[in-house]
């Protein structure tokens, strides 16, 4: 890293400036370059990684090298950020955000065989221990514009992977290297980032070759097969077509991938979108269960509709939750409890059918907190304990109990609570 490693903000395009004022009216992307931001970021961590070094009792003159350093990173698309009353320069109305988050600093000292962890993230999720790294007005659909502005990021970071950081910290000289993990992606972002088709397709994992009607027959055992290097091969596959395959052959073979892979994310689940997308799927269980859809067939909209009013109505009436148009995060906490589901009971006809909602939903709040924590195995290692149990039992009732709901299909997100949180 230069010495005057306090180079200000780079114009995401092009080369940098050296103030955040002079920004020009037709900008699109303000970046910091990576190294600069993760240097300046260790410069502020200066005084916990010293108190580090000193709880574990290591002598900082001895401690010169064997810094290592485990990088988050995260991007999502910030919706509309359009300017409400005009008057400033044209731009896209929506925007993305690149960011990083250091989670932890371990320090091997010389002759010893464990690497001590001297800074951990308690609170990794805050935004307060989150950095901005690039922010740019970019629609996240608009792949062409996002590669092209994060092209010189995957650059940079690829560079660090390969070399070593060599930094003043309480006055000494350390080397420090750096691990990149891709985790704060949702599920879209996922697939842009690895050359994946869009998630209505019938590949329906980030994380497995599953396909939709493999994965509503067998819902629960499935490993995590996908990784960035053979997307990487699989991309090449489909760019040559090697085998002289037809176009459902040559896709099927190489399971969805059919975009070349841009950025490297680890195998996660973003909870947030669990959450959402389940709350989706049980919103549409009650109301046909209010309807008794297990007993009809094909029945016509209108009628639907009259469910989904009435199901609104008492969900407005008991527990105060107004309808939204789209499914968020709030209305999905708050429909996924004890007290949701003995109201939607009170709508449902049959004794029996009563049960097993109540079961199902007793179920999901067993395994809820297992994705929720940032770690399972110290904040509920009870539940953790039984999460196959009972996403095994979970399954058993969706494909028999509500069978008319999951023949041949299951969405993404019950795929992956059942099948790759375990």
């Amino acid at each position: 890293v230069s010495s005057s490693w306090n180079v200000g903000i780079i114009n995401g395009l092009s080369g940098w400036t050296v103030s955040v004022d002079d920004v020009p009216a037709d900008t699109i992307a303000r970046r910091f370059r990576y190294d600069v931001a993760l240097v300046s970021t260790l410069k502020d961590l200066e005084e916990d990684i010293m108190e580090g070094l000193r709880e574990r009792g290591l002598d900082d003159s001895t401690c010169t090298s064997g810094f290592t350093v485990v990088v988050k990173e995260s991007c999502d698309g910030m919706g509309d950020v359009s300017e409400k009353h005009g008057g400033g320069p044209a731009v896209p109305e929506k925007a993305v955000r690149f960011s990083f988050t250091v989670m932890s600093i371990t320090v091997q000292a010389e002759g010893e065989e464990e690497a001590v962890t001297i800074f951990q993230e308690q609170k990794p999720n805050s935004e307060l221990c989150c950095r901005p790294l690039c922010l740019m007005f970019v629609d996240e659909s608009d792949h062409e514009m996002l590669t092209a502005i994060l092209g010189p990021v995957v650059a940079e970071r690829k560079a660090m992977k390969e070399s070593r950081l060599i930094l003043s910290i309480g006055g000494l000289l350390r080397s420090f290297r750096f691990y990149f993990r891709g985790t704060g992606y949702d599920e879209k972002m996922v697939r842009e980032m690895e050359g994946l088709e869009a998630s209505g397709s019938t590949y329906i994992c980030t994380l497995c070759d599953s396909t939709r009607a493999e994965a509503s027959q067998n819902m629960v055992l499935h490993s995590i097969t996908r990784s960035h290097e053979e997307n990487l091969e699989r991309y090449e596959i489909w760019r040559t077509n090697p085998f002289s395959e037809s176009a459902d052959e040559l896709r099927d073979r190489v399971k969805g991938v059919s975009a070349k892979p841009f950025m490297e994310t680890q195998p996660m689940l973003d909870a947030l979108h669990c959450d959402i997308g389940n709350a989706t799927e049980f919103y549409k269980i009650f109301q046909d269960e209010i309807g008794e859809m297990y007993q009809k067939n094909n029945p016509p909209r209108e009628e639907r509709r009259r469910w989904r009013s009435i199901l609104d109505k008492q969900l407005r009436k008991k527990l105060k939750l107004k309808p939204v148009m789209r499914m968020n995060g709030n209305y999905a906490r708050r429909l996924m409890t004890h007290e949701a589901v003995k109201v939607v009971c009170e709508l449902v006809p049959s004794e029996e059918r009563r049960k097993a909602l109540t079961e199902l939903m007793e179920l999901y709040l067993q395994m809820k907190p297992v994705w929720r924590s940032t770690c399972p195995a110290r904040d509920c290692p009870d539940q953790l304990c039984r999460y196959s149990f009972n996403s095994q039992r979970f399954a058993e009732l969706l494909s028999t109990t509500f069978k008319y709901r999951y023949e041949g299909k299951i969405t993404n997100y019950l795929h992956k609570t059942l099948a790759h949180v375990p």
